[in-house]
């Protein structure tokens, strides 16, 4: 993309609004508008992040045997009064009427819709293990919505729910969602840490929360300093190997890691002091095992093997993905903007003309950006005609891992600098070893 030719609505004054980096720099890199409290305008550059996170979960969810569907924003009032929910729910919930006077609901969640679907075409056990899941816009109308994305009242979430005949295998898929998860969130460079948690309206005695470590999480988190270091790096998990699962999610969770409503100060003093970790954290998804909750009230049985007719077991599964880009900011940023991890970078590299105009910095930029989308990358090209440092300031604000910058001396001697995000560390080397480097960087990802 030229950013001659993009929408890139950047701001060069704080907000006075925002109140968290990661809302700040949402709003300062045209990332998102405001439409109402809590209600945000994707932009294109924070739309891109969002769709290269949803695509991210997408794939470790297939990857676990977990299948894609798509249900409505908004679901009828007559659903969640079969489960009980509808009066119980409290304010959060948006509830509103048609044209004829019936009670409809934008949802906030979708147990009681999904439970219906999977009653009206499933019979038997036959057609057992099942998990559906849906990426979705919610409503919640929180009492006050703040932080931009971290708690606004509409947001997109990932929600998916598991079938199965006995606890056994639900909780296996409790486990296989959980390993999912991990490997989710790996791949997005973000360390989140499984804890044991409340399971508030969802139900459930199963549940644990996925929370990222920041200054400015919500939650009070307490760990073992040793929590943080556990990764699934590249092993492979054959998700239908059940000790194997099982195995993985026992390693990630029988260090201590809860959250204020579970801490146990007793077991917590149990560690030793110089693992005990206080701090705060972003909740970016949770994972609940609730049994028969709603299938029991919703009349979702199958037969079994000898006939009889029972409740399936389930649980539900949530990622929040428009929140998962706030924490990511707030996991990755400088006083110079955002820093994105190459898994959810909107661009992969942006390439900086020094001297627009100039005809061999203009051929030479050319020649890159269409060398690297040839090789499959997405990169950005500040062709504008503006001075350089406004050039690098909207860099690094938008924080592309990676940059190429172009100028006449450097040609001269034949090469071109390309520099880490991250780190700051610029390298001179020919124009063809920078899309070499970008190339390789990226296969790795």
């Amino acid at each position: 993309m030229r950013l001659s030719r993009y929408f890139l609505p950047v701001l060069k004054e704080n907000p006075a609004e925002a109140q968290i980096v990661s809302h700040r720099l949402m709003l300062r890199a045209g990332m998102i508008k405001q439409q109402a409290a809590g209600i945000y305008s994707w932009l294109p550059l924070g739309y891109k992040v969002l769709k290269r996170i949803e695509q991210i979960v997408h794939e470790e969810q297939v990857r676990a045997g977990h299948i894609p569907l798509l249900m409505p924003t908004l679901q009828p009032a007559d659903l969640w009064r079969e489960s009980g929910r509808y009066d119980d729910y409290g304010q959060e919930m948006l509830r509103i009427k048609d044209r004829h006077e019936r009670d409809m609901l934008y949802g906030p969640t979708n147990e009681e819709m999904i439970t219906d679907i999977f009653r009206s075409y499933v019979s038997s056990y036959k057609q057992l293990p099942l998990t559906l899941y849906h990426i979705q816009w919610k409503f919640r109308d929180e009492v006050r919505p703040r932080f931009g994305v971290m708690r606004g009242r509409e947001f997109l979430m990932k929600d998916g729910y598991n079938f199965d005949l006995t606890k056994e295998d639900a909780l296996h898929a409790y486990n296989r969602h959980m390993v999912s998860y991990l490997r989710t969130y790996e791949r997005m460079g973000l360390t989140a840490i499984p804890m044991r948690a409340a399971s508030g309206p969802i139900g459930g005695d199963n549940t644990h929360e996925f929370l990222v470590l920041a200054q400015t999480g919500e939650s009070e988190v307490f760990y073992d300093a040793k929590v943080p270091d556990l990764k699934l790096g590249e092993r492979a998990v054959d998700y239908d190997n059940r000790d194997e699962v099982a195995a993985i999610c026992e390693e990630f969770t029988t260090l201590y890691a809860r959250t204020d409503e579970t801490h146990d100060e007793a077991v917590f003093n149990q560690i030793p002091e110089e693992r005990r970790m206080v701090g705060r954290g972003i909740e970016v998804g949770q994972i609940f095992y609730f049994g028969t909750k709603y299938s029991e009230s919703m009349g979702a049985t199958v037969v079994t093997p000898d006939g009889n007719r029972v409740p399936v077991e389930m649980g539900s599964h949530g990622i929040g993905v428009s929140r998962l880009l706030g924490a990511l900011i707030e996991a990755n940023h400088d006083d110079k903007g955002i820093i994105w991890p190459e898994g959810v970078t909107p661009f992969h590299v942006g390439i900086v003309n020094l001297k627009q105009g100039d005809t061999a910095t203009d051929a030479a930029c050319e020649a890159i950006y269409k060398a690297l989308q040839g090789r499959g990358l997405d990169p950005l090209y500040d062709d504008r005609e503006d001075r350089a440092g406004a050039k690098f300031a909207t860099m690094d604000l938008i924080g592309l891992p990676w940059r190429i910058t172009v100028g006449p001396r450097g040609l001269a001697n034949n090469v071109v600098e390309l520099t880490c995000r991250r780190t700051g560390e610029s390298e001179e080397m020919s124009a063809t070893a920078a899309v070499e480097r970008i190339v390789k960087i990226y296969e790795a990802h």
